[in-house]
């Protein structure tokens, strides 16, 4: 269970489905990562509800029957929230709400009122602003009555507070001056970039909690924030690294997750410019993460969609001070010895030897293993540099050095 803080937090309820596309255990794992995200935004969840139908219902995405179970609970119940694992479409939306006369969320809600929470700079929240009037202007009509009821609180943040008397006409202006203001300053951090010189770039990637904000402070030596929630770097961070003799740069950039909604990605393609061109990718791994291999799975899925997927990377298993196999008793016969049965030396071996990829092992926390960490990333930092500028490979040996 995730730990509360003294501060006063928005009750809320939880509500996915099982489907054909995500199974009971899948659902189980999403709405705990939605948990997180509710805890990220402020929320406190007191109760989850499933339900298995396919398709969706197309007017209030569950059943009726268990649409009422929802709505007893919330008169019985302080309840400020409901949130459910899925996009819903703005009929759904507004249906749901009319039915249950709380604030009504989805994932895509959710996140990009985190984003708004995190946003420290002016680029970052030009990006989540844009993101969230493109999720908004669908949402108009239902969106007024219950802010115009209640203020404040989870996916209240942003434009909805002070632009509720906005139409879908002036939403759509300020849509068009945001894009305008992204390209001007995406022109400025493409010369800012080009004029970091020919040095190495190296970035982190992962999903989101992963710890490379964590792995940035240790190997740049740096300040950058880092908390255990989800998404607490939004502002893609670039440190001079300097290993041996060997100077690089290495940017953290923002976590990914399951079901990212498309307005952020499409926002934030600037920002993952950082990932665009690197010349070397650091994907961090929580390997402590029971579906961890599916979050491999997303980071890759957004890999691919920013045309970086190919590019040289290392799979960085992080926190493996946290990892913890599930026991298994051959003489039980329960259940046949599987993946989350695995010792580290098991997974080691799978991922250097059967997957074909160059992996490595570390606690970023506890430094653990950070040496070996150092040595590849020079070795593939130094090749890259080589490559570039063959006349002065002398200077860097092949050989690190203990510092």
């Amino acid at each position: 269970m995730i730990e509360e803080k003294s501060l006063s937090l928005e009750n809320a309820l939880l509500v996915g489905v099982i489907n054909s596309r995500q199974n009971e255990e899948q659902s189980k794992e999403y709405l705990d990562e939605l948990e997180f995200l509710t805890y990220t935004a402020g929320g406190k969840v007191l109760k989850r509800f499933t339900q298995k139908i396919d398709p969706p219902n197309p007017k209030t995405f569950i059943g009726s029957g268990k649409m009422q179970e929802v709505l007893e609970f919330v008169k019985t119940h302080d309840v400020s929230s409901v949130i459910f694992d899925d996009e819903l479409t703005p009929a759904q939306q507004g249906n749901i709400e009319k039915m249950l006369k709380v604030k009504i969320l989805d994932r895509i809600g959710l996140i990009l009122d985190i984003f708004a929470q995190r946003a420290q700079t002016s680029y970052a929240r030009t990006q989540v602003e844009l993101a969230q009037y493109q999720y908004l202007l669908p949402r108009l009509k239902g969106l007024w009555t219950h802010l115009e009821r209640q203020k404040g609180g989870i996916g209240m943040r942003g434009p909805g507070e002070t632009e509720i008397e906005t139409d879908r006409r002036i939403v759509r202006d300020k849509i068009s001056l945001l894009k305008k203001k992204l390209i001007t300053i995406d022109k400025q951090m493409a010369t800012q970039r080009g004029n970091r010189g020919a040095l190495v770039r190296v970035a982190l990637v992962g999903y989101t909690n992963v710890g490379k904000s964590t792995l940035m402070n240790v190997i740049a030596k740096s300040d950058v924030f880092a908390e255990n929630k989800l998404f607490a770097t939004l502002d893609t961070t670039v440190r001079k690294v300097v290993i041996g003799n060997l100077p690089f740069l290495l940017s953290d950039t923002v976590g990914f997750i399951r079901k990212l909604p498309t307005q952020l990605v499409e926002s934030f393609k600037s920002t993952l410019d950082e990932v665009q061109e690197a010349d070397l990718l650091l994907h961090v791994v929580d390997i402590s993460h029971p579906n961890f291999e599916e979050h491999i799975d997303s980071v890759n899925q957004i890999l691919k969609e920013i045309n970086s997927l190919d590019k040289p990377t290392y799979m960085v298993f992080n926190k493996i001070d946290a990892y913890e196999p599930k026991s298994w008793d051959e003489t039980e016969l329960v259940e046949e010895r599987g993946k989350k049965h695995y010792s580290l030396g098991e997974w080691e071996e799978t991922w250097m030897s059967t997957m074909n990829v160059q992996a490595l092992f570390i606690s970023a926390l506890n430094k653990e293993n950070l040496k070996e960490f150092r040595n590849r990333v020079y070795d593939a930092v130094r090749q890259i540099h080589v490559t570039r500028f063959p006349y002065n490979h002398f200077l860097y040996p092949e050989i690190l050095e203990e510092e």
